[in-house]
């Protein structure tokens, strides 16, 4: 079986529908590790797309905010707007849907998360010492998490160690060798890596291979929307610039 891996959506449609264009034929099952929502202008479109699809999705942070599980004050300003933008947005069978998602999911040799293993709502795993901390948080050999809308791989070689670090190289097959790995597939509606195209992956569960994918959309269109709306001027620039 192949899985379509996706993280932060974050209610960018056009970006959505890029990366389902992209990978069309890729796949047979869709991964979601959270945050369909928040940030961006379309969060009932997204929701209504990805229920759509053959799907196990999880729980992220903005999605919570969304619910009012968590407390907005905690965000930034131009989070915290579009946050309550949100919740005043989406419908009540979308909030329903969004309710019901769960916060950890373990299939196979696979854990599933939005943050990380030991907090799965808010840890950001953006550096080898704090993967490393969280290996003993997970009984399978590879785990996925979103939420840093960082694309990386974190290997644990040697449990006498830090774990390694790699970037991507996109479009190249990794083969998962049984080392434990914390993988990060990046956002699709909300790069934070300095390259403001759609970022996914491709697992093959049958061989064991997983591949980090990036595909461009139509920013403008988006920045467009969001202007609209009167989101942010700060959450509508960075897109342009994977920031």
């Amino acid at each position: 079986m192949r899985i379509l891996v996706i993280s932060d959506i974050h209610a960018n449609y056009t970006a959505f529908e890029a990366v389902l264009a992209h990978s069309a034929g890729a796949w047979d099952f869709v991964w979601c590790l959270g945050d369909v929502v928040g940030y961006g202008p379309d969060p009932n479109e997204c929701v209504d797309r990805l229920k759509a699809l053959p799907q196990l999705c999880l729980a992220g942070n903005h999605d919570w905010a969304a619910l009012n599980r968590l407390d907005v004050r905690t965000f930034n300003p131009d989070a915290r707007r579009a946050v309550e933008w949100t919740r005043e947005t989406l419908t009540q069978e979308n909030t329903r849907w969004l309710e019901a998602l769960p916060v950890t999911f373990v299939i196979g040799e696979y854990t599933l998360v939005h943050a990380s293993p030991r907090e799965p709502i808010w840890e950001y795993i953006l550096e080898p010492s704090i993967a490393t901390l969280n290996f003993p948080h997970f009984e399978t050999p590879y785990c996925f998490v979103g939420h840093t809308h960082q694309p990386v791989i974190y290997t644990l070689a040697d449990e006498s160690a830090d774990a390694a670090s790699a970037l991507p190289h996109y479009d190249e097959p990794h083969t998962l060798n049984g080392q434990r790995q914390i993988i990060n597939p990046g956002s699709i509606g909300q790069p934070r890596d300095q390259n403001p195209d759609a970022a996914y992956g491709i697992l093959d569960i049958g061989s064991g291979v997983f591949e980090h994918r990036r595909i461009p959309y139509d920013v403008q269109a988006v920045q467009q929307r969001m202007l609209d709306f009167n989101m942010p001027e700060r959450l509508i620039t960075r897109l342009e610039h994977g920031l």
